[in-house]
């Protein structure tokens, strides 16, 4: 005699809820490992910033690459994030700071898709005011559109120097249609040093005057110009190139030109992933 649907259902949901436990000790699991990660660091001089941009880029490229079935990856890419970033928290912990002139829902969507709800979550006026709550802050995270307005002005400047925050990251990282939480944003940290990510390098470059051959040039060199803005001595721009070209490159791109420049490295991170 065959069994009765509710029977199949029954035996079906006592297997999830032994997958749903499995999954919950290996959640375990990884904290314990994580905390003797961050213990083995500390012994050897090397626990440095808790921020690992180039680890977490790596494992978003595996989980993409090995993802199958009908469970939307969007759910997968969030359940991670949440994991790597609450893990990042209970070694450091830290907030995100957000730029919500634009709109509060987009960018707190970017931060709880990306970071989650155990990160504290502290909205700003604009890129400046997280910029500068960054730099008064160690230990946090800043995050803003990467289609600033023109009305911010140069905001890139404020991440000249040595000290100063630097750009870590660009998200959403794994990039496709229809991403549940698709605003592109820059993420900012104190310097990372050693632990940077150097596949595309962003710069803030000073020029005397616009040239018609300025988007030209930066393309024949792979570059891309984000943003630019007139400031009293010149114009400002902030470009993206390959972490292959050297600033050297860019300098005499622009000299060739006739353009005076000055260029300062204002972040890097790591390249998108195209599904």
């Amino acid at each position: 005699m065959s069994k009765p649907p509710e029977a199949g259902l029954a035996e079906l949901r006592i297997e999830l809820d032994r997958i749903d436990a499995a999954m919950q000790e290996l959640l375990i699991a990884r904290s314990e490992v994580t905390d003797r990660v961050e213990q083995v660091k500390r012994k050897a001089g090397t626990a440095g910033s808790a921020f690992r941009p180039g680890r977490e880029a790596e494992i978003m490229r595996m989980l993409a690459k090995r993802h199958r079935g009908s469970y939307p990856f969007d759910g997968t890419e969030n359940i991670w994030r949440v994991i790597i970033a609450t893990s990042t928290f209970t070694q450091v912990p830290y907030a995100v700071h957000g730029d919500v002139s634009g709109g509060d829902a987009p960018i707190r969507d970017s931060v709880r898709f990306h970071f989650g709800f155990t990160v504290p979550f502290l909205p700003a006026t604009s890129a400046a005011d997280v910029i500068e709550a960054v730099a008064e802050r160690p230990s946090d995270l800043g995050v803003f559109p990467r289609n600033q307005s023109m009305e911010t002005g140069a905001w890139w400047r404020r991440l000249n120097g040595e000290n100063r925050p630097k750009i870590i990251a660009r998200l959403p990282f794994v990039e496709r249609e229809n991403h549940p939480s698709g605003l592109p944003v820059f993420v900012i940290a104190r310097p990372l040093k050693k632990a940077a990510v150097r596949d595309e390098i962003v710069a803030s470059l000073w020029l005397e005057r616009w040239n018609v051959g300025i988007p030209a040039a930066l393309e024949s060199l792979g570059a891309r110009l984000e943003a630019s803005a007139g400031i009293e001595s010149g114009l400002s721009l902030l470009v993206t190139h390959p972490g292959v070209v050297s600033a050297d490159e860019i300098v005499t791109a622009m000299r060739r030109l006739g353009c005076h420049i000055r260029y300062d490295e204002v972040g890097s991170h790591a390249a998108a992933y195209v599904v």
